[in-house]
C-alpha cells in the first residue's frame, strides 16, 4: 500500500487480500517465514479496515487487539478474537522461526478463514441490506 494520509477501509481490505495471495505463494515456494509474515499482515490489514469503518483507532498493535475484542463482542463470536491470536503466532514465527511444520499446517487454514471472515464482516458492514447482523 502506498503512503496515504487518510487510507480507506477499502484500501486496507484490498491489501489484506493481496497479502493473503502472497502468503500462499511464499508457502508454496517453501519460504515459511515470509509466508507467515504475509499471513499475519493479511489479518492485521483486515482488522484495520474494520476499525476504520467503525471509527476506531487502528494505528497500533494494541488498537488492533482492542478492535478484535470489540468485533468478537459485536458479533458474539470469540473466534474473531482467537483468530487474531493465531495470526500473531505467525508473526512471531517470522521473527523466530519457532513454529513446527505441523503447527503451520494446523493453524494456517484457521488464519486464512479468519481473514476471510473479517473481510466478509467488512463487506456486510458496507452493505447492511445483506447483513443479518444489522437486521434482527
Amino acid at each position: 500500500m502506498t503512503t496515504d494520509a487518510n487510507p480507506t477501509a477499502e484500501q486496507y481490505a484490498a491489501q489484506s487480500q493481496t497479502y493473503l495471495r502472497q502468503s500462499d505463494a511464499e508457502f508454496a515456494n517453501g519460504d515459511d517465514r515470509q509466508g507467515a509474515e504475509k499471513l499475519y499482515g493479511a489479518a492485521t490489514q483486515a482488522v484495520m479496515a474494520a476499525s476504520i469503518q467503525r471509527g476506531w483507532q487502528y494505528k497500533s498493535h494494541r488498537a488492533n487487539k482492542n478492535a478484535v475484542v470489540r468485533l468478537a463482542a459485536e458479533y458474539n463470536d470469540e473466534f474473531l478474537s482467537i483468530g487474531f491470536g493465531l495470526a500473531e503466532k505467525f508473526h512471531i514465527h517470522f521473527h523466530h522461526g519457532d513454529m513446527q511444520d505441523h503447527e503451520i499446517a494446523l493453524y494456517r487454514p484457521d488464519v486464512q478463514d479468519y481473514v476471510r471472515r473479517i473481510l466478509n464482516i467488512i463487506h456486510e458492514y458496507d452493505n447492511p441490506s445483506n447483513n443479518d447482523h444489522n437486521n434482527p
